[in-house]
């Protein structure tokens, strides 16, 4: 089933980069940026996550928490995090229980290739835990402006 902007979002829980559980119930009350991308350290990915770490405080100010959510592993993504140094967490889903929750896993085709992957979305949610916005045709070089552009905040 595709989950649809009004639906309540899925509660979830997954390992950080720390290794410590987070979950859904830890935001509860919060606006949450859910932004899944296909792998750490990659072009796009890179390109997206630094774009939400350069305007992080500017997401902060308006009410919104970051989460970013892969198959990458733990260790992956403090790397990643090290790397880049991202002011939020990366939840590793190698189950893809969460990624199959959000229904963004799927065919995809690449250079003429069909395989399942991860698809590049973004759901916002807000206080209520209901989902305010759906993205998923996501400007990885300005994906901060395109979320309120989107909510009608800029």
């Amino acid at each position: 089933m595709r989950l649809k902007e009004g639906d309540k979002a899925p509660d979830f829980s997954g390992i950080n980069e720390k290794g410590e559980l987070v979950r859904f119930s830890d935001y509860k009350n919060k606006n949450l940026i859910l932004f899944f991308y296909p792998k750490d350290d990659t072009p796009g990915c890179t390109k997206e996550a630094c774009n939400l770490r350069d305007n992080y405080s500017k997401l902060q100010k308006l009410g919104f928490e970051i989460i970013g959510i892969s198959a990458d592993n733990s260790n992956k993504h403090q790397k990643f995090i090290d790397k880049y140094e991202f002011q939020f967490s990366l939840l590793a889903d190698t189950e893809k229980e969460i990624i199959n929750a959000f229904g963004v896993w799927g065919p995809k085709k690449f250079m003429g290739r069909e395989y399942n992957g991860l698809h590049r979305t973004t759901f916002v949610i807000n206080a209520e835990g209901n989902i305010e916005k759906i993205i998923d045709k996501v400007n990885t070089k300005d994906h901060a402006n395109q979320i309120l552009t989107e909510l009608g905040i800029e």
